[in-house]
């Protein structure tokens, strides 16, 4: 509690100290990226993020390379790119060229979960209540499956798989599912590349060519996606659960069980709760800080995951930093805030544990700390501008 005190004091100093200046009263915390948290970050009446931060529905990919080399044009906008959304996890090349080329003017990275997602798999056929095995969802998505009578026995016409066309976070989450859990089809007949998926963020690019039964949806995000399987009779897709209604995320005539299960089942959270933060040496890798999850064991809905914010420790402008740490000292509150809570329930993801959130408050929001957001030994002379 002490700790809790003295931060939201050395906050408010901070903003106050700031508050008379033309910076303080003008600036803007800028981010952008992926499209599946865009809704409960900034697109909705109880969006999380404050007033004087903005948001960039890009793609995770986008938004990555945006915070990676500072280029605000890819936000479409100007100035410093101050924080990234993504699905899809910094590797350990993305982490090293950016230590390299930017961390000793700018300072290091910090990438940790924001919250957990599952990937849903809408569909548009009607009369169908649809339960899919990891089979079928295997053979949809590979294209060896075209017809709705292999779904159910008794409906028939053409599958259309409905896919993103942009470097895609939650696309890295399903295909990470895929990788792991879809048996090697055929390497000569299958139409992907060596006969298995692989973790990508470009659905299309697994393929020798693509199926003739898939569709781009048009235009970046998830919500052109969602539009485009509910506008294609007999289309499947896959989305986040924030562009579906929340009612629909139980309801198999609109959302497909996978295994069983929903994807706003119990069993996402009791998978989330199966890896715990890293401690030791392991904890300075960033990479180490967004746990995986790759064909979880059981029967719950197993298409699961984080979205993430990928941030820098070292900020120039001080009231940047303060409203950094102000923010995400709540996100990541011991007792998080009633409005971002039930935010993040009624978008449908699902909230990081205590002892995810007291690792990431301790490590990265207690000034004190040598990793900690603009720590004044680490950040000395240097930070995004």
């Amino acid at each position: 509690m002490y700790k809790c005190n003295t931060l939201a004091a050395l906050v408010a100093a901070v903003l106050l100290a700031t508050a008379g200046t033309a910076s303080a009263q003008t600036v803007t915390v800028q981010g952008g990226g992926a499209s599946l948290p865009a809704t409960l970050y900034r697109g909705a009446a109880d969006n999380i993020l404050p007033d004087n931060f903005t948001y960039a529905v890009t793609g995770s990919g986008t938004g990555k390379a945006a915070f990676l080399t500072n280029n605000a044009e890819l936000f479409k906008t100007t100035g410093t790119v101050h924080f990234a959304g993504s699905d899809s996890v910094l590797d350990q090349s993305e982490i090293e060229t950016y230590n390299a080329n930017m961390a000793p003017a700018f300072g290091p990275l910090i990438q940790i979960p924001s919250v957990g997602t599952s990937v849903t798999i809408p569909f548009n056929k009607a009369d169908v209540s649809l339960n899919l095995s990891v089979a079928n969802l295997c053979g949809v998505m590979s294209g060896a499956i075209t017809d709705w009578r292999e779904l159910d026995s008794s409906k028939s016409g053409p599958i259309t798989v409905i896919y993103r066309n942009e470097k895609s976070g939650t696309t890295e989450l399903l295909t990470r599912f895929l990788a792991n859990a879809c048996a090697a089809e055929n390497a000569d007949s299958s139409k992907l590349i060596g006969g298995k998926f692989t973790v990508t963020q470009e659905f299309w690019k697994q393929f020798k060519s693509l199926p003739s039964n898939f569709a781009v949806a048009g235009t970046l995000g998830s919500k052109p996606l969602y539009d485009k399987v509910y506008s294609t009779d007999g289309a499947i897709g896959y989305v986040g659960p924030d562009v579906v209604p929340k009612a629909d995320l139980s309801n198999a005539a609109k959302i497909a069980k996978l295994r069983d299960a929903s994807p706003n089942d119990p069993s996402v959270k009791a998978t989330l709760e199966t890896i715990a933060p890293p401690t030791g040496s392991a904890a300075n890798n960033p990479e180490n800080w967004v746990p995986v999850f790759t064909n979880p064991t059981g029967k719950g809905y197993p298409i699961v995951g984080y979205t993430n914010f990928i941030i820098g420790q070292c900020y120039k402008n001080a009231a940047v930093a303060a409203r950094m740490r102000l923010y995400f000292s709540q996100h990541y509150a011991a007792s998080v805030p009633a409005n971002i809570s039930s935010a993040i329930s009624n978008h449908g993801f699902v909230a990081l544990t205590d002892t995810w959130r007291n690792a990431i408050r301790d490590r990265f929001f207690d000034g004190g700390q040598a990793t900690g957001l603009n720590n004044v030994n680490t950040c000395a002379g240097i930070g995004r501008p």
